[in-house]
């Protein structure tokens, strides 16, 4: 039987793990994410980005969390840019998994948690995603939990000294 998969709020006491995982997974993150600086891969560096997302949590704007494993951090999943007023009820999810945890279930068992977070935790009525086109694994990921593609972004994220598209997906939470 695999591992039992959760997710929480993020935590100060977090940042630690999380930038352990980001350390050693630098160079397989760099086709999907920009670059960082060297803060970024330390304690110290993730306890200030935690701040910033506990601080922006406050406001409704955010929703943080971290991905367990059997009760160890693996991964982060986060609902951001979230609209809470009436008429738009939106936001916009993202993850990640530590290597280590890769290829087990856990970032599709993580959107699955996420989605409901969403719905019932947060009242959202669509959730919005992005991949890089060639990220194949995320978009299975968000098709095995109800996603569909509905656009392009061109030239929309720069990564490794250049601009790449966006791979815009939707969920309407309430079908």
């Amino acid at each position: 039987m695999g591992s039992s998969t959760t997710i929480r709020l993020i935590e100060p006491g977090d940042a630690a793990s999380i930038a352990a995982h980001r350390a050693r997974d630098v160079e397989a993150f760099r086709p999907w994410e920009p670059a960082q600086p060297p803060e970024f891969f330390t304690p110290a560096g993730q306890a200030e980005r935690i701040d910033g997302l506990l601080a922006a949590h406050r406001t409704g704007t955010v929703w943080p969390g971290v991905v367990l494993a059997d009760g160890q951090v693996i991964g982060q999943v986060t609902v951001g840019g979230i609209l809470p007023q009436p008429h738009l009820r939106r936001g916009s999810l993202g993850y990640w998994i530590a290597c280590v945890a890769q290829n087990q279930g856990h970032a599709g068992r993580a959107v699955g948690l996420a989605i409901r977070l969403m719905t019932d935790g947060l009242g959202l009525h669509r959730a919005e995603a992005s991949t890089n086109p060639a990220n194949l694994a995320s978009q299975r990921v968000l098709r095995r939990n109800g996603f569909s593609p509905y656009g392009v972004a061109h030239s929309s994220i720069r990564l490794d000294g250049r601009w790449h598209d966006g791979l815009l997906w939707e969920r309407i939470l309430s079908e």
